[in-house]
């Protein structure tokens, strides 16, 4: 087993944002993507690499492999392997200690206990102790970061957290079925009412004034309703490019969550002794 090697489903935002902590603090890790992520903010996602071959986050480097081989020779080099595996399928060539889904899918998409020693879900659609180990909050306010050893995440509200009293308003939907064509790029200022992209020939205009902290990637298929885009009402370009304050939160979650984990299966928290590691993993 590679005590240091953790596997993360998903390279969005949310995701990069523990892949950058866990990088930090000593990880080896391997970021997992489909081989089109429909990522919105794209200046700090790892899954762009996916796109452009490599990508870089606050001065750490992804680089897109294409096998196990290449993912170690990312990791002698210090940087962050991300290979197109949609369906985890690299736990069986892997023998990873600590497995994160950070799909946010609002669902679970296969994650289950016996692909690793610690087995972390990232917001709602896990349920604590009996598809991973722990979950992680992801709903902003009191319990942002929390890890949860029993029970699931609160619940998808649909609803976007409100930055300077805007909510809903700062996102932006496909008004039909179709394909997107950008107009302006990530750290853009715009205005309220600006076309910003069309889905065919409908526009797709700003609610509100700010700067254009998301968008999907230009001539994606898209469906009716679905969310290609952001307006930060802060205006300040500066954030479109680095990690957001609720990553950070949520990826110290997950730290702390794997910390307690290695810990718990070291320690008999009864009695204080040393106890033996977790043993019959079913992949």
């Amino acid at each position: 087993m590679i005590d240091d090697m953790v596997v993360i489903r998903g390279g969005g935002d949310i995701a990069t944002g523990i892949a950058h902590r866990l990088y930090r603090s000593g990880f080896k890790i391997l970021i997992l993507e489909t081989d089109k992520p429909m990522v919105i903010r794209r200046t700090v996602s790892f899954a762009q690499a996916v796109f452009d071959g490599h990508c870089i986050v606050e001065g750490v480097k992804a680089i897109k492999v294409n096998n196990i081989k290449n993912a170690y020779d990312i990791w002698n080099e210090d940087h962050i392997p991300v290979m197109i595996d949609p369906d985890c399928a690299m736990t069986n060539e892997l023998d990873a200690a600590v497995l994160v889904d950070a799909i946010l899918a609002k669902k679970n998409l296969g994650t289950h206990k016996g692909m690793a020693d610690i087995t972390i879900g990232v917001g709602p659609g896990f349920f604590a102790g009996e598809d991973v180990d722990i979950v992680i909050e992801t709903c902003r306010g009191h319990d942002l970061g929390r890890l949860i050893f029993t029970g699931s995440a609160q619940p998808n509200t649909g609803i976007p957290g409100e930055i300077l009293g805007y909510g809903k308003e700062r996102v932006l939907r496909a008004p039909c079925e179709g394909i997107i064509k950008t107009l302006y790029e990530i750290g853009d200022t715009v205005k309220k009412g600006q076309i910003l992209a069309y889905v065919n020939e409908e526009p797709v205009r700003a609610a509100l004034d700010g700067v254009l902290r998301g968008m999907i990637t230009n001539d994606f298929a898209v469906t009716k309703g679905f969310k290609i885009g952001d307006v930060d009402p802060r205006g300040i370009k500066e954030y479109c490019f680095t990690i957001s304050d609720k990553a950070r939160a949520v990826g110290g979650g997950v730290l702390e969550g794997i910390l307690y984990m290695k810990r718990r299966n070291t320690i008999d928290f009864n009695t204080g002794l040393c106890a033996s590691r977790n043993a019959g993993r079913n992949i």
